[in-house]
């Protein structure tokens, strides 16, 4: 595959309260760059997914990095023959992930984060470095676990971040004398998640640092079993950060396996088994 594009996911939670005014220039700016993707300007922060030649990322992450506020961005990368976007959106939100948990600020506090290659070695040993068994939490919804996540995870097939709140609290007991990590596509959700289940009582709790891009970008795919679903037109990407042949369907946008695509159900771009449930 010629690798032609580069591909970065990046978010930072940080006070952000110009985000009307500074839209426009982070449109025009994309523009002028033919960056593919969608930007999050939201109060807590900022979040993007970009796709655009290695030139024109290195020029669009420096002016970003520009402002004081994000000059630490750290950045997750990715390759790809195509943009993985057709299209440049910058939209103002009020959260970058939807939580709907007011109180919980990451830029006033992270819960601590566990780097890949640190959780590698506890999922190699079987435990903590000291000596606690390590228990993985899947903060994704449903559909995106279902693509890949880490072998014996605990899953509680939310279908929206908004449910994780009530569910984890519901489930305290199971975790006792445990070190858990949760994680996420890329640290957003399991960043929130690991503050609130600070809040509610857990005594040992950690976020997976750049969530699983990350951990594939760094270690590989030990421990993890399947592909990383992500928001883009590659649907899913493996260990080595390759777009695989699973897809997304047009019109019930459920998660299509290559097995599924070869059901008479399956119509690209119309349909697939998955409309007909």
């Amino acid at each position: 595959m010629q690798e032609a594009y580069v591909n970065i996911a990046a978010y930072k939670f940080v006070t952000f309260d110009d985000t009307a005014a500074i839209r426009p220039e982070y449109q025009d700016i994309c523009d002028r760059l033919g960056l593919k993707g969608t930007i999050l300007l939201t109060p807590e922060g900022i979040n993007m997914f970009l796709s655009g030649t290695r030139d024109n990322i290195d020029s669009y992450l420096a002016w970003v990095r520009s402002d004081p506020r994000f000059a630490d961005l750290e950045v997750k990368y990715s390759l790809s023959a195509e943009q993985s976007h057709k299209r440049m959106l910058v939209k103002l939100k009020s959260e970058i992930i939807t939580m709907r948990m007011p109180l919980i600020k990451p830029e006033l506090g992270r819960a601590p984060a566990v780097d890949p290659k640190t959780l590698k070695r506890w999922l190699d040993q079987g435990h903590d470095d000291n000596g606690k068994p390590v228990v993985m939490v899947d903060t994704r919804n449903d559909f995106e676990v279902d693509v890949g996540t880490f072998d014996n995870t605990v899953d509680y097939r939310i279908r929206k971040f908004t449910e994780f709140p009530e569910m984890i609290a519901q489930h305290k007991a199971d975790f006792d004398g445990k070190t858990v990590v949760t994680f996420c596509t890329g640290g957003i959700r399991c960043e929130k998640a690991a503050i609130h289940m600070q809040n509610v009582g857990y005594d040992n709790v950690y976020q997976l640092e750049g969530g699983i891009l990350k951990y594939f970008e760094e270690v590989g795919g030990e421990h993890y079993t399947g592909d990383c679903f992500v928001f883009d037109y590659r649907t899913a990407l493996n260990p080595k950060l390759e777009p695989t042949e699973t897809v997304q369907c047009f019109a019930c946008r459920a998660v299509v396996t290559p097995r599924e695509q070869l059901s008479p159900l399956y119509v690209e771009g119309k349909s697939c088994p998955h409309c007909a449930t």
